[in-house]
């Protein structure tokens, strides 16, 4: 299969388009840090905290960058999205703002929290059984049915380049402390954040090297980069990490991500629990499982950290009160959180 160059997909003046149409609307999130966590890494390691975005993750970011680009005459008929919860809650927020009907397909055992959220946001919840069901095609129905502006999690330029402005934030604001990143980790679904990561990356500070980073069983990204070309998952594979569980990588993501990315690092349910746990001990940080691949893949040693600076993204916070106690209960109980 042959994918279009990288540059041709999205380059980095979208990402700069981006950021300015999310700017005074999204949230300019923090870099956290931890000096008790870098003295026990023996690196530097500063957190982007989207939990800390509206909506609480990093989606809120691309939804509201592609619903701010629909013409006016295509505005009042709303927009359609389907989602396992971040990028619903993103749509429905965004839509909100904008004045706009949305409607949300969401998987029927997406965490109570995300379907919620979502509904609050005065969007319209449909329901779907995630193994059975084929999402795509039930978007493009109700997409025709209605004659919405269908809002892709993934695989769409706007959705990439609103995914990069988190990016571009944070290398701005360690440029600013003079503060080389050696390393830039993120959590990857459908391939979207990493590469609207990737691009702004590569534009701002191109000796960092990009890693995204999976669930166990949904590591497509990193298996087809090492092949070269788009692998899918078994489909009877399951993860904790409900944000992450895209079947393949997106056509556009993978173009962007097989140029501008290094390799990609693969973590445990229990490993994302576990660092779940960490960020809540040492940042006083809420992240959900999937949100916390990225630090998870730090914390196990997965690369080479020692005399590093590291820029790792935690992606979101929307997780269920049980889930949250579920992970810091285990580290409580394996002495973790003394």
């Amino acid at each position: 299969m042959a994918f279009l160059p990288a540059s041709d997909v999205l380059p980095y003046g979208d990402v700069e388009q981006a950021a300015g149409a999310i700017a005074g609307v999204a949230r300019r999130t923090p870099r956290l840090e931890s000096t008790l966590l870098n003295e026990q890494l023996g690196c530097r390691l500063r957190i982007k905290a989207e939990p800390l975005q509206v909506t609480g993750s990093f989606k809120f970011r691309g939804a509201y960058n592609s619903i701010a680009a629909i013409p006016d005459e295509h505005r009042a008929a709303g927009v359609v999205a389907y989602s396992s919860g971040n990028h619903a809650q993103g749509v429905a927020a965004a839509a909100h703002l904008a004045g706009i009907p949305a409607a949300i397909l969401m998987p029927e055992d997406a965490p109570a929290t995300k379907i919620e959220l979502t509904r609050a946001w005065g969007a319209e919840v449909i329901t779907f059984n995630r193994y059975t069901d084929n999402r795509e095609e039930m978007g493009r129905d109700l997409q025709a049915k209605r004659g919405a502006t269908l809002i892709k999690p993934y695989d769409a330029v706007l959705t990439m380049a609103g995914q990069g402005t988190l990016a571009k934030e944070a290398l701005e604001d360690c440029a600013r402390d003079d503060w080389q990143v050696d390393a830039f980790l993120c959590p990857c679904g459908g391939g979207g954040l990493t590469a609207g990561c990737a691009t702004a990356v590569e534009a701002l500070s191109s000796r960092t090297q990009v890693f995204p980073v999976e669930p166990n069983g949904f590591d497509d990204t990193t298996r087809s980069l090492s092949a070269g070309t788009l692998l899918e998952n078994d489909p009877a594979a399951r993860s904790i990490c409900d944000s992450l569980l895209a079947p393949t990588p997106g056509d556009l993501t993978f173009a962007v991500n097989r140029e501008r990315t290094t390799t990609g690092l693969v973590v445990s349910d229990d490993e994302a629990m576990a660092a779940m746990a960490a960020a809540f001990k040492y940042l006083k940080l809420v992240v959900e499982p999937g949100g916390a691949v990225a630090l998870a893949a730090v914390l196990t040693g997965k690369l080479p950290v020692a005399g590093r600076n590291l820029l790792v993204v935690c992606s979101g916070g929307n997780t269920d009160a049980g889930v949250f106690a579920q992970a810091i209960g285990r580290a409580a109980a394996q002495g973790e959180l003394t």
